[in-house]
């Protein structure tokens, strides 16, 4: 596990993740010589008969997304996703791989 000093680049709540059909958060994170993207949500369709999920799951799942977005948003002493852009970030990862990241409220 390795740990990276970095600044939220972008910060978009609206379709992306997996060919942008999904709804939810988007996050570009980046420090001097690394970037990495993260995605909070889920699909945007309405479910049919051949979905695993319903309706109430998606609304829960977009709930919950929404509660982290507000999180985020109350750790970096701001109003709006666009004001996320340049709040400090630790990076945790695992390999090359996105483990977690959190704002650094102790330098705000």
């Amino acid at each position: 596990m390795r740990k990276e000093l970095g600044k939220i680049q972008k910060f978009d709540v609206g379709l992306g993740g997996y060919d942008g059909a999904m709804f939810g958060m988007s996050v570009t994170l980046g420090g001097q010589g690394w970037g990495v993207c993260d995605f909070d949500g889920t699909w945007s369709r309405t479910p049919d008969q051949h979905c695993q999920w319903t309706v109430d799951d998606q609304i829960k799942l977009w709930g919950e997304m929404c509660r982290r977005v507000a999180d985020l948003m109350a750790k970096a002493k701001v109003n709006t996703c666009a004001d996320m852009v340049g709040i400090p970030v630790e990076v945790s990862f695992n390999g090359s791989s996105l483990h977690s990241w959190r704002i650094l409220e102790e330098v705000l």
